[in-house]
């Protein structure tokens, strides 16, 4: 492992955890690698090489992921997971999810359930669950309710 190796990978990992945290917001690549502590263009090619994958195709694969399991465990429409996951447009993510996963979101979600039963959570425990409030965090508001 060359010595650079030792700064550079605590920094790609802090905006990698950025993308991993905040996925569902607009992250752009300015934001991560002022995150990491470097300028774009060198931000971007250290990931590369340390990842595999560009930080923005990182961050929709993460996006991705996210969207599959809202769609297996949650009872929210398709176009609220889209938005709930990061993606302003149905029909971009409609076609993303399809090239990526080979199939459509509503075709996932319908073998899912043939495989294994309705979704668990009802959707608007999950909206509500998920809405950013500024005085409490999950662990708060989840301490509160059973208390």
């Amino acid at each position: 492992m060359p010595p650079s190796a030792l700064f550079t990978l605590p920094a790609l990992r802090r905006a990698r955890d950025l993308i991993d945290l905040r996925y569902a917001e607009q992250l752009d690549l300015a934001t991560l690698a002022r995150e990491a502590g470097y300028s774009k263009f060198h931000f971007s090619r250290a990931f590369t090489a340390a990842y595999g994958e560009t930080p923005r195709t990182y961050l929709t694969r993460r996006r991705l992921e996210r969207a599959k399991s809202l769609l297996r465990v949650a009872n929210l429409s398709i176009t609220e997971i889209c938005l709930l996951v990061g993606f302003e447009s149905l029909g971009s993510f409609s076609s993303l999810f399809r090239r990526v996963v080979g199939q459509a979101p509503s075709a996932y979600r319908q073998e899912s359930v043939r495989y294994g039963g309705p979704p668990p959570i009802p959707g608007c425990i999950v909206l509500m669950w998920t809405r950013p409030t500024l005085s409490a965090s999950p662990e708060k508001r989840a301490a509160g309710r059973s208390g």
